[in-house]
């Protein structure tokens, strides 16, 4: 492996380490409702429809079973952070959204990582900029990708 490749990789699975140190910090600090980061990831999914968006819609999004994703919504409705409601149109279909308690703790939450991104960005130039993001989209691709092929297996 070239030394670049070598510092790079050092780099990310730090960096994505201290994500999580940091993300679990802020949760204990915060006191949010004792949620783990994949229950606060979920909050955020769900939160991105005002209306509700159905298990299905979250579990692909999240590229986690169905299954999976139905066990984590019932532990956070018991939480108190989300209800479940059905389809007036088709009564099989269960949508999921936040409660005003989810609401609050995904605004803190969405708040966090604001001010991680102005924190990074504050330190860069615009053209650094266009370059980080390029490498995140590039990172994040391979990774989707990756997950999409476990999840076909």
């Amino acid at each position: 492996m070239k030394e670049l490749d070598r510092e790079l990789n050092t780099i990310l699975v730090d960096t994505f380490r201290s994500i999580l140190k940091v993300e679990e910090a802020a949760l204990k600090r915060d006191e949010l409702a004792d949620l783990s980061i994949s229950e606060m990831h979920l909050l955020e999914a769900i939160g991105k429809s005002p209306d509700g968006r159905t298990v299905s819609d979250i579990a692909s999004e999240l590229m986690v079973t169905l299954p999976s994703v139905t066990v984590a919504i019932n532990k956070l409705a018991k939480k108190g952070c989300v209800e479940k409601f059905k389809s007036n149109h088709d009564g099989r279909v269960v949508y999921v959204r936040l409660t005003k308690l989810g609401k609050k703790i995904d605004s803190v939450h969405r708040y966090f990582h604001q001010q991680m991104i102005r924190a990074i960005s504050s330190r860069l130039e615009e053209e650094e900029k266009a370059v980080l993001y390029k490498g995140v989209k590039a990172l994040n691709e391979f990774f989707r990708v990756q997950a999409e092929q476990l999840e076909s297996r």
